[in-house]
């Protein structure tokens, strides 16, 4: 079968290519991929090609398809695994197989990847319990899925001591304050959907430095509507601030017991020690660019006032069938995530454009030949075109969001690539 790709050559070559694709052996699964999420972790391995971890070394002998927040159906099964799985079940998959070479899809296979029209499931991706099943009635929120369970292994990796008897707790504070300091970004934007709709706690304080990105994250986060689930959300800039850490502190009463670091900068680093309260606990969530990274804190405080510092990377299978179980229920709504959609032909572009990056998370349909679009833009759009004019009217009766519904039209009318 002939599939169209995105594959990966070397440092900033990246090519849309048709190829043939390998028959499945009895031990593998055909799917055809509907939907990927474009991720900063692919950028990353666009600009260091075969010096990244995850990128095989012959990478410009033997491309790789880019892509792993990827969501689709089953088109044929394998005889041996037959048992598991059937023609024209959903699927997700979980891209992290937590294998001795790093390898993953979507960064180091020539066959599976979520930037592909069609893609051979191999073998160790089944055995890793990495392929899975998915209910959901729209393709988005399947791939959102991978990055949403980043976020809620974030929420798993913080933990909390009482000292009475050191008896120890993971997660997040129940009821408690929670700082996301840098956290207007896509995976900001999902760590405040996580805490207003697992996580329990009672305020929510994110933090950044560029207003308009502020001002995006508010509105797909209503601080209202979490005022209905008695959270107390708030979207700060400290940049206008002249004293961000006592104003921070002064908000939460005192310090916050939870800190998410989602931009990968010292000073953020150093700040969320200050605003932290006795047994508070801090992640720095986002992944360094560099090797050697350092950053600073007041160690008298991690000893006295038992402050801890983790970090989480990735999820695992677990994660994210627990994401698609919380959006199943209603709990967090993927398409607040959604910012802009796509075709892929638009993915090289839009992947360089990540430099300086905009929106929150941009889905791309891999069998439509359309360009990066904002959902904000669709009205503006439709005043020329009736299928936009359509999907804004949709957007529009879903409170500004990318929905199931829009999908469907989307998919049943949109050009074909």
């Amino acid at each position: 079968m002939k599939t169209k790709a995105i594959r990966l050559y070397g440092v900033n070559d990246i090519r849309l290519e048709e190829f043939e694709l390998p028959e499945i052996t009895d031990d593998e699964v055909l799917i055809r991929v509907v939907s990927d999420s474009v991720c900063a972790s692919t950028y990353k391995a666009i600009k260091q090609g075969s010096a990244h971890k995850r990128v095989p070394d012959d990478v410009a002998e033997n491309p790789i398809i880019i892509g792993h927040e990827m969501c689709g159906e089953i088109i044929s099964v394998g005889e041996n695994v037959k048992k598991d799985w059937q023609k024209g079940q959903k699927i997700v998959i979980q891209p992290a197989l937590k294998l001795p070479n790093g390898h993953d899809p979507g960064y180091s296979y020539p066959y599976i990847g979520g930037n592909t029209q069609y893609a051979v499931v191999p073998k160790i991706v089944l055995e890793r319990g990495c392929l899975l099943p998915y209910e959901g009635d729209s393709y988005f929120a399947g791939s959102l899925a991978e990055a949403l369970g980043c976020c809620i292994r974030g929420y798993k990796g913080f933990y909390h001591t009482d000292y009475t008897n050191y008896v120890r707790t993971d997660g997040a504070k129940k009821c408690g304050r929670i700082a996301i300091l840098g956290g207007a970004g896509p995976m900001g934007i999902g760590c405040v959907e996580l805490a207003v709709g697992y996580a329990g706690v009672s305020q929510v304080v994110v933090t950044d430095l560029n207003q308009d990105r502020l001002d995006y994250a508010a509105k797909m986060c209503d601080p209202a509507k979490a005022k209905e689930k008695g959270v107390d959300l708030q979207f700060i800039n400290t940049g206008n601030l002249e004293d961000p850490v006592e104003y921070l502190k002064q908000i939460s009463d005192g310090g916050f017991d939870d800190v998410f670091v989602m931009v990968p900068v010292p000073a953020l680093f150093t700040m969320s020690e200050k605003i932290c309260r006795e047994d508070g606990c801090i992640n720095f969530f986002a992944g360094p660019p560099v090797h050697d990274m350092p950053g600073s804190l007041n160690l008298y405080r991690v000893h006295y006032d038992g402050i801890h510092v983790v970090g989480t990377a990735g999820s695992i299978p677990e994660d994210m069938t627990d994401i698609l179980d919380l959006i199943k229920d209603n709990k967090i709504n993927a398409g607040a995530l959604v910012s802009h959609i796509l075709g892929m032909r638009a993915v090289p572009e839009t992947l360089f454009a990540m430099e300086k990056p905009s929106g929150a998370k941009k889905v791309c349909y891999n069998e439509l030949d359309i360009p990066l679009i904002a959902i904000d833009d669709l009205e503006e759009l439709g005043k020329n075109d009736p299928m936009y004019a359509e999907l804004a009217v949709i957007v529009k009766n879903n409170g500004g969001l990318w929905c199931a519904e829009a999908e469907k039209y989307l998919l049943e009318h949109a050009p074909r690539l």
